[in-house]
């Protein structure tokens, strides 16, 4: 079954609608097929609607009728390449909102993790004992600025004389 006829039909998905919604990557292999067939299509219209254009210089004049036929025939390609490239927009645009919707899935397990990781390190510690260290290390901050200033002020050797 070519994939034209499998997007058409809907076969192929047959598999992942069984087990329910396919999952992002699915989504996003079948999301870029799908512009692959379509950029395909695109490339074969450009050279339909160049060969048509030949067509109608070919004839020209000469055979009035026929130009116009390959006149009309290019009108037809260029309506359907119209189609197909606001087709392929519509598809870019789902491919975009679906990879940006898979990030911030990823981004919210990531943060959950990392919320579960900070209960588990949190959850050995008390805060009255946290509140006692840091008393313990502002009065030990205390005595060593208390021996810093007793060490840097003036010997008084020889000022205490008295004449």
């Amino acid at each position: 079954m070519s994939k034209m006829s499998r997007l058409l039909k809907g076969g192929g998905a047959g598999a992942s609608r069984s087990r329910g919604a396919p999952s992002a990557q699915e989504a996003l292999a079948r999301l870029r097929e799908t512009e692959e067939m379509l950029s395909k299509k695109q490339a074969f219209l450009e050279g339909r609607i160049e060969r048509e254009l030949a067509a109608a210089r070919h004839h020209g004049t000469r055979n009035r009728r026929a130009a116009l036929q390959a006149l009309k025939r290019k009108k037809r390609y260029e309506k359907q390449l119209s189609q197909i490239d606001g087709t392929l927009s519509t598809i870019e645009f789902q491919r975009e909102a679906l990879e940006n919707s898979h990030t911030n899935t990823e981004v919210l397990k990531n943060m959950g993790y990392a919320a579960q990781a900070m209960k588990k390190v949190h959850a050995n510690m008390d805060l009255n004992k946290i509140d006692d260290l840091m008393q313990d290390i502002t009065e030990q901050q205390d005595i060593a600025q208390e021996i810093s200033e007793a060490i840097s002020n003036r010997a008084g050797f020889g000022d205490e004389f008295d004449e």
